[in-house]
């Protein structure tokens, strides 16, 4: 009997024993993906999804490949149980043995990593009174063995013929193995089955890589031997016959673009001497012949797309004209008339296609516009000109001209041909020379300009560096003024804090407290001037001097000072763009002109700047 695989086929001798339970020796089997053979119970393989008439000695005669029943997808066994759901075992019995299955609540034995086309199985855990037999009976159910090495040490390697069967084999992982029905240790034992790397195996495997990897090369060979362009025809060698059939093939419009090529590859291998230089010239003469056939194709061409951009101008014109027909009757259901008689959604669709009609007739407007602008100016253009029938008669004559100046240099060129090859070694040689000197002067001259090219760049990059060491002056500079002026400010607060607490406990005067804050602005103006002198500002503008000449004015009239902003006010009807905080900037900036006091204790204190011009000079 035969499962229906096309190359397992199972002995019905070793499974005539008596069974006592038909349904488990079924699941056990439907679980080992073969079918039963020679026993009344369930059918694992309905027939429904059977093929009808299937016999398993057809591929041997047809030649067709034997179908594997346990692929997915093909439709010769049901699908495979979810993953979720534990797989039930049962038990096996067997000729010699009895297989018990594992404590389903035990995990599933694990397995190492399957080697690329393993067919090999490692089997431990036997009976030590298992034999090869009894092992081969077992295992033969999962596939055609081709190989047991037995060990002495209770394990074995069991090579099969291909490498699902091997995962038959795994299934049995875990079963308890008895012989017969005897009770002794040694002829029982928990079988576990796993993947061997066996070379062998990985053999075969590398062997059927390779021969794919040259299926995929010969492949793509074939796929691009398919796409690569033709190779062009191959010229033939020059010979008399060869130039008179190719004089003819020149003289033949429909030929002349081969015969050309072929005329061009013997002049550039070099087949013209003296010999052959009449023939050559005739057929460079008929090449010649050719010109005024491609100028009257050329006209002929320029003809026919004249007339189509103008019947191309002529549908645009017409087009455009029913653009306008379309825009104006737009427009009439546009007005007042008609447009009070359409719904809301109407009106809204009219006025899009309203609108979009107008771009389009828009478009096509600029597009005749542009033809008949290119067109004034290729009349412009043929204006200036000649006409073309007299380039024409211009350029016969000078054909002709040039047909007798060409015959006169090649009579001229065989008198000096041979006084011309005495000397090609000479000009060989200064040729040579010249390209030397040539090649050195060229050298010479990028030499020079590159040394040009780093003396600019270093004398950029000094200047650069010296304006950034100036700049890094300057910062620096300004930060050491920032940090002064901040430590001033600080003493001149405390003092001004401890001068209030002073003036509140001990109960004086507003005298008292004015004098402290003259004196306080009086270190602060010595502080200020002694800054001012390491600065040594300057006027930078015109209008900076008219400023501190009508501020110095306005101050002499105020004796007794006067605050920024009643200044500010002031110069704002003198200029209206000026701000106070440029005011405060420029007074400050002359400390031994202007000086600026505090008057006032508390909530009355007030800021007032004065004019001390005067005494500065004095100083001085």
């Amino acid at each position: 009997a035969a499962d229906g695989l096309g190359s397992i086929a199972i002995d019905t001798t070793q499974l005539n024993m008596s069974v006592t339970d038909p349904t488990a020796w079924a699941t056990a089997m439907n679980n080992l993906g073969m079918v039963p053979v020679g026993l009344a119970g369930q059918q694992l393989v309905t027939d429904s999804i059977c093929v009808p008439g299937f016999d398993p000695s057809l591929s041997m005669m047809t030649g067709i490949t034997p179908i594997n029943p346990m692929i997915p997808g093909m439709g010769l066994v049901p699908p495979p149980p979810p993953t979720d759901v534990p797989v039930v075992k049962e038990i096996i019995h067997c000729k010699s043995c009895t297989l018990f299955p594992p404590n389903p609540n035990l995990p599933p034995p694990s397995t190492r990593e399957r080697p690329p086309g393993c067919k090999t199985v490692f089997v431990g855990g036997l009976p030590e009174n298992a034999t090869e037999e009894i092992i081969q009976e077992v295992f033969e159910q999962c596939g055609d063995i081709t190989a047991i090495r037995k060990s002495k040490k209770n394990f074995c390697h069991i090579r099969f013929a291909e490498e699902f069967m091997v995962d038959k084999a795994i299934y049995l992982s875990g079963y308890r193995m008895r012989l017969g029905s005897s009770t002794d240790k040694k002829d029982s034992g928990r079988l576990h089955v796993d993947f061997a790397q066996a070379r062998d195996d990985f053999y075969e495997w590398e062997c059927k890589q390779r021969m794919l990897a040259r299926e995929e090369r010969h492949r793509r060979k074939m796929e691009e031997d398919r796409l690569r362009p033709p190779s062009p025809p191959a010229i033939m060698h020059y010979s008399e016959h060869e130039a008179a059939l190719l004089a003819e093939k020149l003289k033949d419009d429909s030929k002349f673009s081969e015969a050309i090529t072929v005329l061009l590859t013997w002049i550039e291998r070099g087949e013209v001497n003296r010999r052959s230089a009449n023939q050559f010239y005739s057929m460079v003469q008929s090449a010649n012949s050719h010109v005024r056939r491609l100028m009257n194709e050329k006209a002929a061409h320029e003809q026919e797309m004249e007339q189509a951009k103008e019947s191309f101008k002529n549908a645009l014109t017409g087009i455009l004209t029913q653009f306008e027909q379309i825009v104006a009757v737009f427009n009439a259901s546009t007005r007042q008339k008609a447009w009070d008689h359409f719904s809301k959604a109407q009106r809204k669709n009219i006025d899009i296609w309203r609108k979009h009609s107008e771009e389009l007739r828009n478009a096509h407007s600029e597009q005749l516009m542009g033809i008949r602008r290119e067109e004034e100016m290729e009349m412009s253009d043929d204006d200036s000109g000649d006409n073309p029938s007299k380039k024409l008669r211009v350029d016969d004559s000078a054909l002709a001209a040039q047909a007798y100046a060409l015959k006169e240099e090649n009579d001229s060129l065989r008198w000096q041909l041979d006084a011309y090859r005495n000397e090609v070694e000479l000009l060989k040689q200064e040729k040579g020379q010249l390209f030397r000197t040539e090649e050195s002067l060229t050298k010479d001259q990028q030499l020079q300009f590159l040394q040009q090219t780093m003396q600019g760049m270093q004398q950029q990059l000094l200047s650069i560096q010296e304006e950034l060491n100036n700049k890094k002056s300057e910062l620096e500079h300004a930060k050491e003024e920032q940090t002064h002026t901040q430590a001033m400010l600080k003493v001149l607060q405390e003092q001004l804090k401890n001068a209030k607490e002073l003036a509140e406990i001990n109960g004086h005067d507003e005298s008292q407290a004015n004098e402290i804050n003259v004196l306080t602005v009086a270190l602060v103006n010595q502080d200020r001037e002694k800054n001012s002198e390491k600065r040594s500002p300057g006027l930078k503008s015109e209008k900076e001097a008219l400023l501190i000449g009508i501020i110095s004015t306005f101050l002499h009239v105020h004796p007794f000072g006067a605050n920024i902003e009643y200044l500010w006010s002031y110069m704002q009807q003198l200029d209206s763009r000026i701000s106070a905080n440029e005011i405060e900037m420029l007074l400050m900036r002359l400390p031994r002109m202007f000086k600026q006091e505090f008057t006032g204790v508390g909530a009355t204190l007030e800021k007032r700047w004065k004019f001390c011009a005067f005494e500065g000079i004095k100083t001085v």
